[in-house]
């Protein structure tokens, strides 16, 4: 990596585990001025003390809620001067059959997926249009495929895409750069706290996480493409033949994610 990221102030959220925490190591070696947040107290100082003596700053908040985003959007600027990047990784998952899951289900998954990456991005972009900043988001697979038993997920991503490709041709005469990126599987704590029928953390992977691309993997991917100032990212074999085969062999496709997804009929992953 070159040095782009040098002295680059880049916020992101949801840094405290994951990929927005594989993020983080990656781009503190880098040089850049590193600003995070997220809900736990405790896992983001415990982030801290890995990093003392460098330009991290943490704030306790939770996208979902539109007075958090602009509290760690505005002290991240009070403490840096200015947002360079901003990466909307913040998310969350959920497992359930639409006929079974509550509505509320959806209602946490578009407030933290959809309206999460809209607040912080309000209140982000009179900073980013100043320095011909970039806006990320991490979005998914299922921003290009719904699949079955994540049909709150898949639209929250939808949104999220569409969103940001509406917002990425606005920002063209400005020189504001958005790109999204799609890691596919990739091993993280999301499925732990993906959302059941209740709205509750299902606490367990149904998935194989140790075959997946790992968080570090994924971050450098990220971070190559920001550097390149890639339009999107599609990342793992798997997620480029999904986005591929649904775009050209839609009706095959439903046939084969129902195979993937369904075992005697019953949702198995």
């Amino acid at each position: 990596m070159s040095s782009f990221f040098t002295n680059k102030v880049v916020a992101i959220t949801g840094g405290s585990e994951g990929i927005g925490k594989a993020l983080i190591d990656a781009l503190i070696p880098l040089g850049a001025k590193v600003a995070t947040c997220g809900r736990s107290y405790e896992k983001l100082y415990n982030l801290q003390m890995e990093y003392t003596n460098v330009m991290l700053h943490t704030v306790v908040a939770d996208v979902s809620k539109e007075a958090d985003c602009r509290k760690f959007i505005e002290s991240t600027v009070e403490t840096f001067g200015d947002i360079d990047i901003l990466i909307n990784n913040a998310g969350i998952s959920m497992r359930a059959l639409f006929e079974e899951a509550e509505l509320e289900v959806f209602r946490k998954v578009m407030d933290i997926n959809f309206f999460g990456s809209v607040y912080c991005t309000k209140f982000a972009l009179p900073s980013l249009i100043k320095k011909q900043g970039m806006v990320i988001g991490v979005s998914s697979i299922a921003g290009y495929r719904g699949l079955p038993g994540r049909s709150a997920y898949s639209a929250s991503k939808f949104a999220l895409q569409g969103w940001l490709e509406a917002l990425r041709t606005e920002m063209l005469d400005k020189q504001v750069h958005v790109m999204w990126v799609s890691p596919g599987f990739t091993t993280s704590n999301i499925r732990n706290a993906a959302l059941n029928a209740k709205a509750e953390s299902q606490g367990e992977s149904p998935m194989d996480e140790g075959s997946m691309m790992s968080a570090a993997e994924c971050a450098e991917h990220i971070l190559h493409a920001i550097e390149k100032r890639k339009r999107s990212l599609v990342l793992t074999f798997t997620g480029k033949r999904t986005v591929f085969m649904n775009r050209f062999f839609p009706a095959l496709t439903d046939k084969l994610t129902h195979k993937f997804f369904f075992r005697e009929g019953k949702l198995v992953k």
